[in-house]
């Protein structure tokens, strides 16, 4: 019959309707493996933007700071005195803001990247459910504990961990914040009357006093962001 041979046959009558073994709904192992690798894809391309912003937002910072210490250098050699210290207390609010404004980013994308490292151990971990027999041949994590996400990061959680936040990005940049603080600490003790020395502790004051609010405020949200990021298929 022309029907038959065009393929136009009734729906469940021999040669009409859908042939292959799978119900509506499922997907072939193929499939699932090429959705789960587009998704893994994606948050490499999203990692890969965080930390081009990270990058960018450093970068931009420490060019500002170059050129405050620039103008403040240029300006001490024509004005000094009182004109040197008004230029001082002009500047230097700016350029803190700027490096407290960028911190404060930069650790917000240290947590999105972790985040997005929790995403992938989570994809590692559907590949190692479709093919157990390949686990041994992963490197980085296949689940989405702390211990995992840090083993994908090449990294062991300790004490060490609370240390290991100074080398960072955000880390380098808090400490640099801190020291433009302590520098205007001491102008601003300088400009109240207190003498050299008792300005110098009061620089180095604020710069402990800084670096340990940063520190914290660091730290504190990492906790959180660990707390409310509770892992989905932690390690057995």
């Amino acid at each position: 019959m022309a029907m038959e041979r065009m393929g136009m046959l009734p729906d469940g009558a021999p040669g009409g309707g859908a042939t292959s073994s799978e119900q509506p709904g499922e997907l072939s192992q193929p499939a699932r493996i090429q959705i789960l690798a587009t998704e893994h894809w994606s948050m490499l391309a999203t990692r890969s933007l965080s930390w081009s912003e990270a990058f960018s937002r450093a970068s931009m910072f420490l060019s500002a700071l170059s050129g405050t210490v620039v103008a403040l250098a240029l300006v001490g050699q024509t004005m000094g005195g009182h004109g040197f210290v008004l230029f001082a207390l002009l500047l230097l609010p700016v350029t803190l803001f700027v490096g407290a404004t960028t911190f404060a980013r930069l650790v917000a994308i240290n947590n999105e990247d972790t985040h997005w490292v929790m995403a992938m151990n989570r994809l590692r971990r559907a590949y190692m459910d479709l093919a157990p027999d390949l686990e041994r041949y992963f490197s980085s994590g296949t689940y989405d504990d702390p211990v995992s996400v840090m083993q994908t990061f090449a990294a062991t959680p300790g004490p060490g961990t609370f240390v290991h936040g100074f080398v960072t990005t955000p880390g380098m940049i808090g400490v640099i914040d801190a020291i433009i603080a302590g520098v205007l600490g001491g102008v601003v003790a300088g400009v109240l009357g207190i003498d050299q020395g008792p300005a110098v502790a009061v620089g180095a004051a604020v710069f402990l006093a800084a670096e340990a609010l940063l520190s914290l405020y660091q730290f504190r949200v990492q906790t959180r962001f660990v707390k409310t990021n509770q892992p989905r298929f932690p390690r057995p």
